[in-house]
């Protein structure tokens, strides 16, 4: 069954002719009369009792009557709703965002994306790197922030932020006076981290590793602002992104990692060969031309 022979009944129906319904189809008369007897053939009724002077319905044409007016008004429904979205009217977009970033500058290209789309609406959603891009693997999320290298079998990419990672110590601390200390230096303090949840956990881990020994990890967080007040507190010391050291409110000193330095780079990810929603896709263009001139991956 097409949805042309319901929507011709229907005109035949509010027209009470063929001819009629005909010209207001701009279909010849043959042509919607073929129609609606192929409806009848497929159903196995007749829809109009044709004894008569006038096109009557019979009782089966009332009963698939109302039936087609539902279909007709859902189906109208549905175009409406594929023109809003491809119009950008609607939609709705998944993204995973590290707590550990500092979000000003990717928040502030949201509003302005939404200034321009006020129909799209967004849902944040914050966890470490490794969850996040477990979610959309899983289809949990349309995008998200990620620390590269990202699998390069999984995940479209482009890259926004890069930044060395910095030792934070408290201003009392024997290393607060140094402008740069050697990895291998660490090799007897306390470490907090970020918990096993984010990709920063294991790349201290690998430098402390290649550096030449295991770092002593005292505690893990999942929140910056607990780390910085760890770090007041002389639980320990911590290696934390520069960007996330200046959100500290504590009197703690930063100062660059040598031997090797530590880097950071943060990009926006999606999962390759994944269906991407309108809005998604004009979200993704919008947000790599503001954050970084258009450079594609």
């Amino acid at each position: 069954m097409d949805i042309r022979h319901l929507k011709y009944f229907i005109e035949v129906t509010r027209f009470k002719s063929f001819t009629r319904a005909a010209d207001h189809l701009f279909v010849t008369q043959p042509t919607i009369s073929k129609m609606i007897r192929n409806l009848e053939d497929e159903l196995g009724v007749e829809l109009f009792d044709r004894s008569r002077k006038q096109l009557v319905l019979t009782d089966a044409g009332r009963a698939i009557l109302t039936q087609a007016q539902t279909i007709d008004k859902a189906f109208e429904n549905v175009q409406h709703e594929l023109d809003d979205l491809i119009g950008l009217q609607r939609g709705h977009i998944r993204i995973g965002l590290p707590p550990i970033m500092d979000a000003g500058q990717f928040i502030k290209v949201l509003g302005e994306f939404h200034a321009l789309y006020p129909g799209i609406t967004f849902q944040l959603i914050e966890n470490g790197t490794k969850r996040i891009e477990e979610d959309i693997l899983a289809d949990q999320l349309d995008v998200g922030v990620g620390v590269l290298p990202a699998a390069e079998e999984d995940f479209h990419h482009f890259s926004f932020m890069r930044e060395e990672l910095r030792v934070v110590v408290p201003r009392t601390h024997r290393l607060a006076g140094r402008k740069q200390v050697k990895l291998m230096e660490l090799e007897d303090e306390q470490l907090i981290l970020f918990n096993k949840d984010f990709a920063l956990n294991d790349r201290i881990r690998e430098a402390c590793k290649e550096a030449g020994f295991l770092p002593k990890v005292v505690s893990e967080s999942s929140q910056w602002d607990f780390i910085g007040k760890m770090i007041e507190a002389k639980l320990g010391i911590s290696i934390l992104p520069y960007s996330v050291y200046e959100q500290l409110k504590e009197d703690l000193v930063s100062i660059r990692v040598v031997k090797p330095v530590i880097e950071w780079d943060l990009a926006i990810i999606w999962r390759k060969n994944q269906y991407l929603s309108y809005a998604t896709k004009e979200w993704l263009t919008f947000t790599q031309e503001r954050l970084m001139g258009g450079i594609s991956d």
